[in-house]
């Protein structure tokens, strides 16, 4: 099995790409992979090609591209994630697995109890971490399509943005009545909202709820922030896309 590598520019088969920044150097200087070696290169568009090592440099590595497929490794069921920012290495564990996991977007939310404040230069600089999170556990896991990271954005205006669009919205709750139902419409999708380290406040609760969002519980346990995605990711999966 070759090394999976992404593209940041489109591909095409029977062409060259040249790639710079992260992806030449996780080529020379992490894999060691070296002039003639075979890869296997996708730029996010639902394809991956057959690749070659023509060159490579200091700064770059130049690539031919062969034929090209579809794997077919996305999954059916769309899945948005609104996460509670949480501290640094939660955060990015569970943009990690929840890549592996099939997410198909996820938008940082800045809650009430949010512990870690963002201005504008360093949101955006997490952001660019976030997606390279999600680049790499797209490399590893088999995945043609990188999910959306989304820029954080407030409790209020996060909710507001999801307007009038389909699907399911899943508050998950520790106190909440019921689990996530086995009934729901697998093609509208569903929108998760998970809070930050100490849960969300009653009054963003009450606002979710008014947005359309239904509380679920995961069982008797209460799953810490990085690990709740994560568990009701694996059972919408399996209840409604690609697990089992």
């Amino acid at each position: 099995m070759h090394p999976r590598i992404f593209s940041d520019a489109p591909l095409a088969p029977d062409s060259n790409v040249v790639l710079t920044g992260t992806g030449a150097a996780h080529i020379s200087k992490v894999l060691r992979l070296r002039q003639g070696d075979a890869i296997t290169i996708f730029d996010g568009s639902g394809m991956e090609y057959a690749g070659q090592i023509d060159a490579i440099t200091r700064h770059d590595v130049s690539v031919a591209i062969g034929a090209g497929c579809s794997p077919q490794t996305e999954s059916p069921l769309g899945v948005r994630l609104l996460q509670g920012i949480c501290r640094g290495q939660r955060m990015d564990l569970l943009i990690q697995k929840s890549t592996e996991l099939g997410i198909r977007s996820i938008y940082p939310v800045a809650c009430e109890r949010s512990v870690v404040r963002l201005d504008s230069a360093r949101a955006q600089k997490k952001v660019d971490h976030w997606r390279q999170v999600a680049v790499s556990a797209c490399e590893q896991s088999g995945r043609v399509q990188v999910p959306d990271i989304g820029t954080p954005a407030k409790f209020d205006p996060a909710i507001a943005a999801l307007g009038g669009a389909s699907g399911s919205r899943l508050l998950l709750d520790p106190t909440a009545e019921h689990g996530i139902d086995a009934t729901m419409d697998r093609e509208a999708g569903v929108t998760l909202l998970i809070g930050p380290e100490g849960g969300l406040t009653p009054g963003e609760r009450k606002i979710a709820h008014a947005a359309g969002f239904q509380s679920v519980r995961l069982g008797p346990r209460i799953l810490r922030t990085e690990t709740a995605p994560l568990a009701a990711l694996s059972i919408l999966q399996y209840l409604h896309g690609d697990l089992g």
